[in-house]
């Protein structure tokens, strides 16, 4: 009775370093990285811009991305910080727009009323509802400081890998977020009624 085959082990995921490297010489592996990626990346950007320029601007990061992959440092395996660069850079190309978006959401609505304790908590940690309080606050940040926090926020980059995309130190990254955060609390703060 012949012996069984070898088993083989499973392939290894390439790291994004690796998928980078690959594809100076096989373009299309490049597709991979937009494959694990695009989708944070897309979200990011919608939650900036809006959903008409969400598209845009993410296929835009990934080309920008393709085109200056060469000069990727091929030590960070992990490309993340690099994309959300890219994109907070084309981002800030249409930051008049978003604060535009910001204020006009901070005019579309009144905060509702909440009467109980579990409704007034659920409000606050609902990230998923722009509340118009929240989207005033925003507009009001600097370009930077909102930058730093939507990339905490939203992408939920550490401070090195906001450093790294910004291509800012890290004592940067935490003066602007404290700084976003102590001019965003007023915006967010829900009084208690008397």
């Amino acid at each position: 009775m012949p012996a069984p085959p070898p088993q083989s082990a499973p392939p290894t995921a390439e790291t994004d370093a690796q998928l980078i490297e690959v594809s100076l010489h096989r373009p299309e592996r490049f597709g991979a990285l937009f494959d694990r990626h695009h989708e944070a990346i897309h979200r990011y950007v919608h939650l900036r811009l809006g959903e008409s320029a969400a598209d845009d601007i993410a296929a835009e990061t990934f080309l920008r991305a393709f085109r200056s992959r060469e000069g990727y440092d091929l030590s960070r395996s992990d490309a993340r910080a690099w994309l959300y660069g890219i994109a907070s850079n084309l981002v800030e190309g249409h930051r008049r727009a978003e604060a535009r978006r910001y204020r006009a959401l901070a005019r579309s609505a009144e905060v509702t009323d909440v009467v109980s304790h579990d409704d007034r908590v659920v409000q606050r940690v609902a990230a998923a509802v722009m509340r118009p309080r929240l989207a005033a606050g925003l507009a009001a940040l600097s370009p930077g400081d909102r930058t730093v926090l939507l990339l905490v926020a939203c992408a939920q980059l550490s401070y090195e890998e906001i450093a790294v995309a910004l291509g800012v130190p890290r004592g940067t990254v935490g003066s602007r977020l404290n700084r976003a955060r102590r001019k965003l609390r007023p915006f967010i703060t829900i009084e208690e009624s008397s």
